[in-house]
């Protein structure tokens, strides 16, 4: 496993259409952050972390991040 890959809980809203919007995601020290906004949803490769998945381009705390769905698995790029 790559040291960029960090997996994350993550708690998400899934609508009638199978979309599906990460709402928060908790880190691995614990600490629980809210997903401000979506502003992308994309099929990806993560180039830091390794690995593919829907891609979603996020705005957490002010920054922009990459959250990462594998089928079910989430996971996040370590800076």
């Amino acid at each position: 496993m790559s040291d960029y890959k960090v997996f994350v809980e993550v708690i998400a809203k899934h609508d009638t259409c199978g979309n599906i919007r990460p709402l928060s995601i908790k880190w691995e020290d614990g600490r629980v952050f809210e997903v401000d906004k979506i502003f992308d949803v994309r099929l990806a490769a993560s180039l830091k972390a390794g690995g593919t998945g829907i891609r979603y381009t996020c705005k957490i705390m002010g920054k922009q991040v990459y959250l990462f769905d594998d089928e079910g698995k989430w996971f996040m790029e370590r800076k």
